[in-house]
């Protein structure tokens, strides 16, 4: 699975044109602020239909206009061409001409794996940004997985209204209409949480398999692992929704359901301690970048199939040893693109069939070789 041609419009600040990108390893060289990320976003569009920043639909549109597209011709043997467009603000995805109704329908065509700055967030963020990496890990091999946490986020969204709206009760009580849909409800919050739990706990246990030695490899830190602590303790479902119908006046002060999945907590040990807390700065950028590695190494080790890996400036953090053990130890791939600017050392990474682009004021063009 690799990029073949691509093409966009529209899109950033990316002068609109079509690259022929067939290789395994794409350099693209520049100063900040010249387009290199948003290729990189670009490409990512195309993968996922969203944005690795973070991004509203709009603000991918370049300014001053009022659509965009992202077109790839793949190297697929099951699929031709994805597009990806934004017109009038609703967004559309196509596969080899037909419209995609579910984003997860292009988990399995061309999955990327972004490397960035904003991955710190896994290791130093707030145990949402390392819930999200991990529930991302898991969808991209477990489509159930991700349709039961769609149903556990809708579930929650719709009790978290019953607690914050007066037409259920006062701000410390629920009335009888806002209990009786709680009743309904509970049910099906536990029996998704429950779903979610148990591959959480089973993929922790995966991950830290593959991580902990990786970790060992690069930094030269043995013992490593990751620990995964369910919001809900007691695994029977019965019990889990007395607990639930238990807290609910608490929840009503709160507004907020207190417990579930949605409170989940994972952690980086070593030592006995959590290894982020007393990690330096450069060992927590360290474990971000490995954290994605693993991620890759999970996807392939599941899969059977190689991922594209997108490394936007990520090397530039590392000092020179552990970016040679990094590179030494890259994951499994089909295509990776890479970012740099101008006075990196890229003749110390290129091989002999890198394709290398300069990229200035949103264009890009390939340097001879």
């Amino acid at each position: 699975m690799a990029f073949a041609f691509f093409r966009t419009a529209a899109f950033r600040n990316l002068v609109d044109e079509e690259l022929d990108v067939r290789g395994k390893d794409i350099f693209l060289v520049g100063e900040n602020g010249q387009g290199k990320t948003n290729f990189l976003e670009a490409l990512y569009f195309c993968a996922y239909a969203s944005s690795f920043r973070g991004s509203r639909d709009g603000e991918m549109v370049r300014n001053g206009e009022k659509d965009c597209s992202v077109l790839a011709r793949l190297e697929n043997p099951l699929y031709e061409k994805i597009c990806v467009k934004i017109e009038r603000g609703r967004k559309t995805v196509e596969l080899d001409g037909k419209r995609l109704e579910d984003r997860k329908e292009l988990l399995a065509v061309i999955p990327c794996i972004v490397f960035c700055h904003e991955d710190m967030a896994f290791v130093s963020g707030t145990p949402e940004d390392r819930r999200w990496f991990f529930d991302q890990t898991q969808s991209l091999t477990d489509p159930a997985y991700l349709e039961d946490l769609r149903h556990y986020r809708r579930v929650l969204k719709i009790r978290n209204l019953v607690f914050r709206s007066p037409e259920y009760g006062g701000p410390l009580a629920l009335n009888s209409a806002g209990e009786a849909l709680l009743d309904t409800l509970d049910p099906q919050l536990a029996e998704y949480g429950l779903k979610i739990m148990g591959k959480r706990k089973e993929a922790a246990c995966q991950f830290s398999a593959v991580f902990g030695p990786l970790y060992e490899d690069v930094a030269g830190i043995s013992g490593i692992t990751v620990s995964y602590s369910p919001s809900w303790k007691d695994g029977d479902m019965n019990r889990i929704i007395e607990g639930l119908a238990g807290r609910r006046a608490r929840e009503k002060a709160a507004g907020v359901s207190l417990s579930g999945p949605h409170r989940d907590r994972y952690q980086y040990h070593c030592d006995g301690g959590e290894f982020s807390a007393q990690a330096s700065t450069g060992q927590r950028r360290l474990l971000a970048l490995l954290l994605r590695s693993a991620q890759a190494r999970r996807f392939s080790a599941q899969t059977g199939r190689n991922p594209v890996l997108l490394l936007d400036d990520v090397l530039l953090e590392l000092d020179p040893e552990k970016r040679r053990r990094f590179l030494a130890h890259m994951p499994s791939y089909d295509q990776a693109f890479y970012t740099f600017l101008p006075e990196e050392p890229i003749e110390r990474y290129q091989k002999g069939d890198t394709l290398v682009f300069a990229v200035e004021e949103g264009r890009i063009r390939p340097v001879p070789g």
